[in-house]
């Protein structure tokens, strides 16, 4: 199913020039309204049987053991998880069950040929579910081993502010309100930025059935061919 014309997701009032910074990092790709509203059910409902498949977990820390705020899951030949003993990193079988993650939707294949230039297809779809309340501090997407691949992202259910910056934690980093439908992409200079979820505005889209936030993320792991 091909991405549909960018429309204003249902319950969401179109940006003004305002809500958009006039200057984003070079390298971020900020694609408001990349899926119309019936788009977002429909990838919604396909996400939704994944989870049944591979069931969300709550990662841990490295060496703290500390719960994220947010829990998640994968699609695709490869999944990102994290735990006490072994740390940030990629494997094949959720963390929980064991069993190999579920592939990944075909809406999410044609974004990510939509909106790359990658000849190769993503090897992994974290699935983070962020409840009111939840955030993601600042981090960069580093466990990868294709650095030419971009990290691109959708947004699904309840706004999201969202900061990004430049490769040092220390640089100065836009804010920006990332809505369900919003595609964004990591890429070039920005690939390796620092980035973060401060907050989830609840209430803000009735998508998901009793609120929160879903955010896909579609990475290359291994090195293109």
């Amino acid at each position: 199913m091909p991405p549909a014309k960018r429309k204003s997701p249902a319950k969401i009032s179109s940006r003004g020039p305002a809500d958009v910074p006039a200057r984003l990092p070079e390298g971020f790709q900020l694609m408001t309204g990349a899926l119309s509203p019936a788009d977002q059910k429909a990838l919604l409902s396909k996400i939704n049987d994944v989870i049944l498949s591979a069931p969300l977990f709550q990662p841990r820390m490295p060496r703290t053991g500390q719960p994220f705020s947010v829990k998640m899951t994968n699609c695709g030949p490869l999944g990102w998880v994290s735990d006490k003993e072994r740390g940030y990193r990629y494997q094949p079988t959720h963390l929980e069950t064991g069993q190999p993650w579920p592939p990944i939707p075909e809406p999410l294949l044609d974004l990510w040929r939509t909106h790359t230039n990658c000849a190769g297809l993503p090897e992994a779809c974290l699935i983070n579910h962020y409840p009111a309340g939840a955030k993601m501090g600042s981090h960069r997407d580093q466990d990868e081993h294709e650095p030419r691949a971009p990290v691109l992202s959708v947004s699904l259910g309840d706004e999201a502010v969202f900061h990004v910056g430049g490769p040092k934690r220390s640089d100065a980093k836009v804010r920006v309100t990332l809505r369900s439908g919003d595609v964004c992409l990591l890429a070039g200079p920005s690939r390796f930025a620092y980035h973060g979820i401060d907050r989830i505005l609840p209430g803000t889209s009735d998508l998901i059935p009793g609120g929160g936030r879903i955010n896909l993320t579609l990475r290359r792991v291994t090195p293109f061919d």
